[in-house]
């Protein structure tokens, strides 16, 4: 195959070695399926720390006062929220088990954002006693729950106001979140908000310190940041003398990457130079001061970074319809092409340099009929033992991973300078009966 065709869906180190295979970050991929098994992850650490730089440099270049705040549920680990913090961004952080995480990695508390539709009462204690920096609060019942524990505490905790601002990104429904209907945040165009900033406001223990949109994911185009900033501009402005003083605001994150060779998704600098002037404009327009930038990527940071490598098993072969290869993976450790109807790529890691000459199905090995990880790939000839590499596989896959058919979850690898360290082990099967209660 012609590697130079899909080099920019694989990370940054990625390349064809001397011996016709996939290497990244200086590792053969063969060599590391030979010392760690398959299924594997493997994270490119140059990737993931050049797009760490790569947002800070964008926006900051552009409006000094932004903060960049990785969006954990892509995929975290103690690992990486070190690396994470190593690059100066914060965490934001979707349920008690992700705060956990990024406690247990020593984390500053004051990069920490919680998010969620419906925060139970035991994470919002565990956020206010963690003494996080944010939480962005999503519902009409969370304000009054939040601001009864913090009372309890004696503690005024610093909020955002999710709001929606009903605009479409143009991006698949299961992720689109900013339009009118959806379970995340509060309405503007019925009321919803408005109700909540005044409600807000009114709690002695909550401050608030600014509003928080987030239009879905992946977005492909820079429009919808335009679009949706006027209207959450202009809602500021409108409430401004019932006190809202806007000292920060978070379009969110939902930044694209490329998953296909023929995809191209804006730069950190394409969605920068659109917030931020929309920002600025929309500012002055309505005569509001600048207030503080946050962004949230988190599939833009570690998707590009990884690489999921299987090795093929049975082919079956069905005259005038398809061939199936199936391999030693699935829906199990990447349930987005079910899912999401998300695509791939997928590459002979070992024979790199051999000609794609047949049309492969390549399905999983969990007993769904919808496994499957890539509808159609031009591979070279496959037999059983081959390996395959899927890349820009880092986001969501590990993180909704599952152990559907009591499957082990598969090890992550983070490689740099021809060096792996193993960042999650698989699990065992005796692992999976830890909980169990004989």
């Amino acid at each position: 195959m012609n590697f130079s065709q899909v080099a920019h869906v694989f990370p940054d180190s990625a390349e064809v070695n001397a011996a016709g295979r996939l290497s990244i970050g200086g590792c053969d991929a063969a060599e590391l399926v030979a010392e760690y098994g398959t299924p594997l992850y493997v994270l490119c650490e140059d990737t993931l720390r050049n797009r760490c730089r790569a947002f800070t440099e964008a926006f900051t270049s552009l409006h000094g006062d932004t903060r960049v705040v990785y969006a954990s549920k892509a995929y975290i680990g103690p690992a990486l929220a070190r690396l994470m913090t190593e690059e100066g961004l914060g965490l934001d952080v979707v349920s008690g088990g992700e705060l956990a995480v990024a406690l247990a990695a020593g984390v500053p508390t004051e990069g920490i954002y919680l998010h969620g539709n419906n925060k139970s009462e035991q994470e919002l204690t565990e956020a206010l006693d963690a003494k996080v920096g944010r939480i962005v609060v999503d519902n009409l019942h969370e304000i009054d729950l939040l601001e009864e524990l913090a009372a309890a505490r004696g503690v005024t905790q610093q909020v955002l106001l999710r709001v929606t601002p009903g605009i479409d990104p143009h991006t698949h429904a299961k992720t689109t979140t900013g339009i009118v209907d959806s379970k995340f945040g509060l309405n503007i165009s019925n009321g919803q908000a408005a109700e909540a900033l005044r409600r807000t406001l009114d709690c002695p223990h909550l401050q608030l310190m600014g509003l928080h949109y987030h239009l879905g994911s992946p977005i492909f185009e820079t429009e919808p940041y335009v679009d949706a900033m006027e209207v959450v501009l202009e809602f500021a402005a409108q409430y401004r003398e019932e006190g809202l003083e806007m000292r920060e605001l978070s379009p969110g994150g939902g930044f694209a990457i490329a998953y296909l060779r023929d995809q191209q998704p804006p730069a950190p600098a394409d969605y920068a130079a659109a917030i931020v002037a929309a920002m600025l404009e929309g500012c002055e327009r309505h005569n509001l001061p600048l207030p503080s930038l946050t962004i949230e990527p988190g599939r833009s940071v570690v998707g590009p970074a990884g690489v999921a490598l299987y090795t093929v098993g049975s082919i079956k072969e069905i005259p005038g319809v398809r061939t199936y290869a199936a391999v030693d993976g699935g829906m199990g450790d990447n349930i987005r092409p079910a899912l999401y109807e998300a695509r791939y790529e997928a590459v002979t890691a070992a024979r790199m340099n051999d000609a794609e000459s047949v049309a492969y199905t390549i399905a999983g090995k969990f007993c769904e009929s919808g496994d499957i990880l890539v509808e159609q790939a031009s591979l070279p000839e496959l037999a059983p033992g081959d390996l395959i590499a899927m890349p820009a596989a880092g986001a969501y896959s590990p993180s909704m991973a599952s152990n559907y058919n009591a499957n082990p979850r598969p090890p992550i690898v983070l490689v740099k300078d021809g060096q792996a360290r193993m960042i999650r082990r698989r699990e065992t099967a005796a692992d999976l009966m830890m909980t169990d209660i004989w």
